[in-house]
């Protein structure tokens, strides 16, 4: 889909800071995936609702854009090709009967829905979910252009402060509280 180059990691050469960086590719989801993408969405309950491999199936099939962000084969890296993270995002008239969905078809029916969004620990904090976000944005832009904005829910409690940071930092603003499966969240939204 979409190659880029990210800062991977950070290595001291002599008390200096070197970043390495690493080619990444975002591509559509495929079946080969879907046990790697549940390693990642369980290792990150509860930011994100724990599945199955049969629900996680259901919702790529449901889904309007499902990525994975990857290393490509060529890299250097020790996690050469692997699968760092995904998204699968939803547009209107999904079946899919999620709560937080529900709501934003009911307040904004022309918004997509970004149901969850995941990364592997070894990739957190290096720029890939903005990365992610953005390809999504292009995506939407392409594919959807008569969507009007992206919308999604962080937790709340237990609290996801990471999250809503990042989440403000892109833009997004609340737009409504509730409770999901026993745990608070916000309802956030963005404009496109």
């Amino acid at each position: 889909m979409t190659p880029s180059w990210n800062g991977v990691s950070l290595t001291s050469t002599r008390g200096a800071c070197v970043r390495r960086y690493v080619p990444l590719v975002l591509r559509n989801v495929t079946d080969a995936d879907l046990n790697r993408i549940l390693e990642i969405n369980e290792a990150n309950v509860p930011a994100v609702g724990t599945a199955t491999l049969e629900h996680l199936a259901h919702l790529l099939a449901e889904g309007s854009i499902a990525l994975v962000s990857e290393l490509a084969d060529d890299s250097a890296d020790e996690v050469n090709g692997d699968i760092a993270g995904f998204s699968i995002v939803f547009g209107p008239n999904a079946n899919y009967d999620s709560i937080n969905y529900q709501w934003f078809m009911e307040h904004h029916p022309t918004s997509m829905y970004l149901d969850r969004v995941a990364f592997d620990d070894r990739f957190h904090g290096r720029g890939l979910g903005t990365e992610m976000y953005a390809e999504v944005d292009r995506l939407i832009r392409r594919d959807h252009p008569d969507s009007t904005g992206l919308s999604l829910e962080v937790n709340i409690d237990p609290p996801n402060e990471p999250s809503l940071a990042f989440h403000r930092k892109l833009g997004f603003v609340e737009v409504g509280r509730q409770m999901s499966k026993g745990i608070e969240v916000s309802l956030m939204h963005r404009t496109l």
